[in-house]
């Protein structure tokens, strides 16, 4: 059995279609067609079998699916073997991770990492974490995500996950209160600026302020925090930011406390496939994450 062939097979067992496949690893469908029917002859069992105008993996192919993640496992756990036998790190590491992990880390990140180990290539995609951490297996080698308190994400099997940092989250938009800590039930009548519905900040936002006793109301809508902050600079609305935000940012907006810190700070953490954690490429880049949290 060919082992990209099982690839592929895999593939279209996630993406669900040979146009998607195709496009995700940049080749014609025709190519992951015959590929595919290659596949089946080495087996010498039927692998799909259409429903309607899309194909289904038999049972057989489940089969072959679920083998197949094994070996890819210990594909995975030799390179990091043969790359720790290396004198010098090359090869790429590709990463997802969000907005303001983006603005404030990965500058220094990839400047490390280019004086550290120049035969290192790294590849970023911004993505938030709920669509990020599902393609860790496919896509990515390496997600930085955020989690919020109350509201953990479902862990992919065959992934390992570390805790980078905890990052506050204060209210801005409400005035200086000097320092000191504020209920959220004194700005039940004002407007607020959110992530849309469905992103893990808005549900966490908006039962902290069902916490307080009252519905927020949130006329402004965007996954874009810059936004949030700009928005909340103006006076025109309110806004619950991580301090994250802030670095390397010039900005005069006081930033209230609010509660205790389990209740109002985000978790970052980074995620890698279990079979390629330990690779030194991987341990490289987790460890400047971590310098440039701790720099923060």
């Amino acid at each position: 059995m060919d082992l990209h062939r099982l690839t592929l097979l895999r593939e279209l067992n996630y993406r669900g279609t040979i146009a998607a496949v195709a496009q995700a690893l940049s080749y014609s469908p025709s190519t992951i067609s015959a590929q595919l029917s290659q596949l089946e002859i080495e087996i010498g069992v039927p692998l799909l079998e259409p429903v309607g105008r899309r194909l289904r993996l038999t049972p057989q192919a489940q089969i072959l699916v679920r083998h197949t993640e094994s070996i890819l496992l210990q594909v995975e756990t030799a390179e990091a073997e043969i790359a720790h036998s290396m004198h010098e790190l090359r090869g790429t590491v590709r990463i997802a991770l969000f907005q303001t992990a983006a603005l404030a880390l990965l500058p220094s990140v990839l400047s490390a990492l280019a004086l550290a180990h120049p035969m290192l290539r790294i590849e970023f995609a911004q993505a938030e974490t709920e669509q990020a951490l599902p393609q860790l297996l496919h896509d990515f080698d390496l997600v930085v995500g955020e989690e919020y308190p109350g509201h953990l994400l479902p862990r992919p099997t065959n992934v390992s996950m570390v805790e980078l940092t905890r990052d506050p989250i204060r209210l801005a938009g409400a005035g200086d209160h000097d320092g000191e800590a504020v209920d959220l039930t004194e700005f039940a009548d004002r407007v607020w600026v959110m992530e849309p519905v469905g992103a893990a900040s808005r549900a966490w936002a908006v039962e902290r302020c069902r916490a307080s006793g009252f519905e927020p109301d949130v006329p402004f809508q965007t996954d874009d925090v810059v936004v949030h902050r700009r928005l909340a600079e103006a006076g025109l609305a309110l806004a619950l930011l991580p301090d994250l935000l802030f670095v390397g940012a010039t900005s005069s907006l006081p930033l209230v406390r609010i509660g205790q810190p389990e209740f109002y700070s985000r978790s970052l953490f980074m995620a890698s496939r279990a079979g390629s954690s330990a690779h030194p490429a991987i341990l490289a880049c987790q460890a400047a994450f971590v310098a440039a949290a701790n720099c923060t």
